[in-house]
């Protein structure tokens, strides 16, 4: 088993306080509304359900071992959810552990409502990490690309201290556009 660095212990209470910060941040936005909300892997963690006590929240993950509402692959379609079931999904610390990110994005977008909100967050200058498998590291750009048929409401960025466009990790706020349909020739990323 591999021992953790310094730079991961150094680090490892900034990223959690940074995704505490945004799920608060995110739910003190969406106070007003409410609805249905998915939380995705939550696991045995509490965070979304405290913050989001105005939503009705269902669980989905890959294994039963939490006991989830749902136990599901989020890559692929999930029949027993239906489309345009959700007002918010919480899909946090989740998709650099799926097999094809692409495809848990698709079926994320088909299971929000039309303007319904998104919270996904994932490391991207941060060790390989359990439950395996530990796949994939997003960039900015990669986060564009991801969420190309998703308005983008926010990207929130975690920047390695002392060292400039690796940051530890992102969260991101987006809003589930149907009319969205984006070509490769279409993006627009950012210059940095």
């Amino acid at each position: 088993m591999a021992t953790p660095s310094q730079f991961d212990n150094d680090t490892f209470e900034l990223a959690r306080d940074h995704l505490n910060a945004f799920i608060t941040k995110t739910a003190e936005r969406l106070a007003e509304g409410g609805g249905k909300m998915l939380e995705v892997g939550p696991q045995d963690r509490s965070m979304v359900r405290d913050r989001f006590a105005n939503f009705a929240i269902d669980t989905f993950d890959i294994v039963d071992k939490y006991r989830p509402t749902f136990v599901g692959d989020i890559t692929k379609h999930n029949d027993f959810i239906a489309d345009n079931a959700y007002d918010c999904v919480a899909c946090l610390e989740v998709l650099e552990h799926t097999l094809n990110p692409f495809e848990a994005v698709k079926e994320l977008r088909r299971i929000l409502k039309d303007g319904g909100h998104l919270l996904v967050s994932a490391p991207l200058n941060w060790r390989i990490h359990g439950p395996i498998p530990d796949c994939w590291r997003f960039t900015e750009h990669g986060w564009t690309a991801l969420l190309r048929d998703f308005d983008i409401v926010e990207i929130d960025i975690l920047e390695t201290p002392g060292r400039e466009l690796f940051p530890i990790k992102y969260n991101v706020l987006a809003r589930c556009n149907k009319q969205k349909n984006l070509r490769d020739d279409e993006l627009a990323f950012r210059y940095i």
